[in-house]
């Protein structure tokens, strides 16, 4: 995930990125990589990015405490690293936590940011237009709505995803191709995104708008629905995921 974001910060001109990775082989155009802390200039920075494994940060991160700038700002995509763990290890005051989720690979992520009281308005904004730069934003007010951003965002690509493998699946069951179900399938499920996402009306409405009286998709709702069992199941679906990040922190 650091490196899918990587490609996308890097196109800004407001920020001279560093990377130090002892696996990396390739960066993006004008990012420097460094095989180890040892190789950093004697200098400090005004970010620094925590993109490790959870379980790796009280290791490796204390090394880097003099690598931050004294107004400096540690983000990171660390999933469950709490921000008192977080500032324990880099020595920071000012600690934004993001969760990013798998589509900010093509700039189309949702992120959802929470920052610590010691956080400036500037060092907000700096990160958020990072962030912005992956997709879109949402800032919450503590560390447990970041647990439930987890539970509908982060792992919500992985929801979708299976959804429309069964979904293909019901297309190829009515006699399509992989590849004619793929099509159909997806190319309905961007477009209908996309709709709702352009329209101020609720996806309620929009769904009754497509919904003619003893038509063909009432009777595909109706067995998709009518008794509210995959509203149920979304809700334990959600449930269960925010329950394991509690357990993870």
């Amino acid at each position: 995930m650091g490196g899918a974001l990587l490609q996308q910060w890097s196109r800004s001109a407001d920020w001279d990125f560093t990377v130090v990775d002892p696996f990396a082989e390739t960066v993006p155009e004008g990012v420097t990589l460094l095989q180890a802390r040892e190789d950093i200039p004697d200098t400090t920075f005004d970010l620094l990015i925590v993109a490790v494994k959870p379980q790796m940060i009280d290791e490796v991160m204390p090394a880097y405490r003099a690598s931050l700038a004294p107004s400096g700002v540690v983000a990171s995509i660390a999933a469950g690293c709490s921000v008192d763990r977080l500032k324990k290890a880099t020595g920071a005051g000012a600690v934004i936590r993001i969760m990013p989720n798998l589509p900010a690979l093509i700039a189309q992520g949702v992120s959802g940011l929470y920052a610590s009281p010691e956080c400036t308005a500037d060092q907000k904004a700096a990160v958020e237009a990072l962030m912005q730069r992956a997709g879109t934003t949402v800032w919450v007010d503590d560390e447990d709505a970041l647990d439930r951003v987890t539970a509908v965002a982060g792992s919500g690509p992985g929801y979708v995803f299976e959804i429309a493998r069964t979904y293909i699946a019901a297309a190829e069951a009515l006699g399509f191709t992989n590849s004619q179900a793929r099509a159909l399938v997806l190319g309905t499920m961007a477009g209908a995104v996309e709709m709702a996402r352009q329209s101020d009306e609720t996806v309620e409405t929009l769904r009754n708008s497509v919904t003619s009286k003893n038509g063909t998709t009432q009777a595909g709702l109706e067995a998709l629905n009518a008794d509210g069992t995959l509203t149920e199941l979304m809700v334990r679906t959600t449930q269960a995921a925010y329950d394991r990040a509690v357990e993870l922190r």
